[in-house]
C-alpha cells in the first residue's frame, strides 16, 4: 500500500474527500501546512487504487499550480485491512506510473555514474573474457548498467514520451560505443585467447540466444513494475548486452572479423528481442499515459515501435540463418 499525500489550498478538501470515497480509500486525514495556507491530505490506498486516485487528483487540478502530490510508502498497518477481492482490477498491484517514470527517467541518463559503471563493467568484463573467468564475467555483469537505457526505450514508447526516447537512445548508444572502444583498447594491449570458452560463446547466435534475450527484457520490466529488486534482472540484461559488445571490440582490435560480425549479430538479436519483450510485457502491465490526447499519441508510438522491433527481429533471424549456413 500506500499513502498518497496531497499539499494544496484548502479549498480543495471536499475535492480530496470526494475522491477518496469514490475509491473507497482505506484511510484518510486532513491536516494543516506549517510554511503556508496549504491544507494537508493524506489517504491510506490499496494498491489497485493508487493509480486511479493519482489520476483522480491530477484532472481535479488541471487548472491549479498550488498543489503537490507525495507517494509514501507503506511498511505495515494495523489493524489489517480486510482482503477485498475485485471482479475486475484496472490496475495491477505494482508500482503507479509517475514511480515507474522516475525510475526510469534515472536510468535513462548518461550521468557521471553510467559512465563511470560503463566503463568500470567494461574492464571487468574484458578481463573475464580474455582469461576464461566465469567468476569475472559475472561481476561485470552485477554492475552493467545497460538495462537502464532499454527499459527506457520501451517505457518511452508506452507513453509517446519522445524525449524519453531520444534520451534513452542517446545513452544507450553511450554505452556501448564507450564499451566498444575501451574493448578495442585493451584487445591491442592484451593477448587474446582464442580457446577461451566465455569468448567464444559470444561469437555465435542461434534460437537459444533469442530466447534469453526475449526472457531477460521481460524480466527487467516485470521485476521494475512490480518493485521488486532489478539486481538479478540486471545480470541477466547485462548477460545479452554487455559480453557480446565486448566481444566485439576484442575481435576488431586482433583482426578476427568473422567473429566479430558472429559477435555483432548477437548483440544485435540480442537488443532487438531485450526491447521487444519488454514493450510486451508494458502493454500486458497496462502502462500508458493519462489523458485522452497522450493516448492517441502513445498508440501510434507503441504500433510503430513494435512493427520495428519485429520487423527487425525478422530480419536478423534470416541473417543467422545466412551466417550461419555460409560463413
Amino acid at each position: 500500500m500506500r499513502i498518497i499525500e496531497v499539499l494544496a489550498d484548502c479549498g480543495h478538501v471536499d475535492t480530496l474527500r470526494g475522491i477518496a470515497e469514490h475509491n473507497e480509500i482505506l484511510d484518510t486525514w486532513v491536516g494543516k501546512s506549517e510554511e503556508d495556507e496549504r491544507c494537508s491530505v493524506r489517504m491510506l490506498v490499496r494498491p489497485e487504487k493508487q493509480q486511479a486516485v493519482i489520476d483522480a487528483v491530477q484532472q481535479a487540478f488541471t487548472a491549479d499550480q498550488n498543489w503537490r502530490l507525495m507517494i509514501h510508502p507503506v511498511e505495515a498497518t494495523l489493524p489489517r485491512p480486510e482482503e477485498k477481492i475485485e471482479k475486475e482490477k484496472k490496475h495491477s498491484a505494482g508500482r503507479t506510473r509517475e514511480e515507474l517514470f522516475q525510475s526510469v527517467e534515472a536510468g535513462a541518463k548518461a550521468n557521471s555514474q553510467f559512465i563511470w559503471l560503463v566503463i568500470f563493467s567494461t574492464i571487468v568484463a574484458t578481463i573475464g573474457l580474455i582469461e576464461d573467468n566465469v567468476a569475472v564475467v559475472i561481476g561485470a555483469m552485477v554492475i552493467a548498467p545497460l538495462l537502464g537505457p532499454n527499459i527506457g526505450l520501451a517505457f518511452g514508447a508506452a507513453l509517446g514520451d519522445k524525449q524519453l526516447i531520444n534520451r534513452s537512445l542517446l545513452t544507450g548508444f553511450i554505452g556501448l560505443s564507450l564499451a566498444l572502444v575501451l574493448a578495442y583498447i585493451i584487445g591491442q594491449i592484451l593477448p587474446l585467447d582464442l580457446e577461451s570458452n566465455e569468448l567464444m560463446l559470444r561469437t555465435d547466435v542461434g534460437m537459444a540466444g533469442v530466447v534469453l534475450a526475449l526472457v531477460s527484457g521481460a524480466a527487467g520490466v516485470l521485476s521494475l513494475t512490480t518493485g521488486l529488486s532489478s539486481t538479478l534482472v540486471g545480470v541477466m540484461v547485462a548477460v545479452a548486452i554487455l559480453p557480446p559488445t565486448v566481444t566485439i571490440g576484442l575481435m576488431f582490435a586482433n583482426g578476427q572479423y568473422k567473429y566479430a560480425l558472429g559477435a555483432a549479430l548477437l548483440l544485435a538479436v540480442n537488443l532487438v528481442c531485450v526491447n521487444l519483450s519488454a514493450k510486451v510485457v508494458l502493454l500486458i502491465k497496462g502502462v500508458k499515459p493519462r489523458t485522452w490526447l497522450e493516448k492517441q499519441k502513445a498508440r501510434q508510438s507503441i504500433s510503430i515501435y513494435i512493427t520495428f522491433w519485429m520487423l527487425s527481429l525478422l530480419i536478423l533471424i534470416g541473417t543467422m540463418h545466412v551466417y550461419h549456413t555460409y560463413l
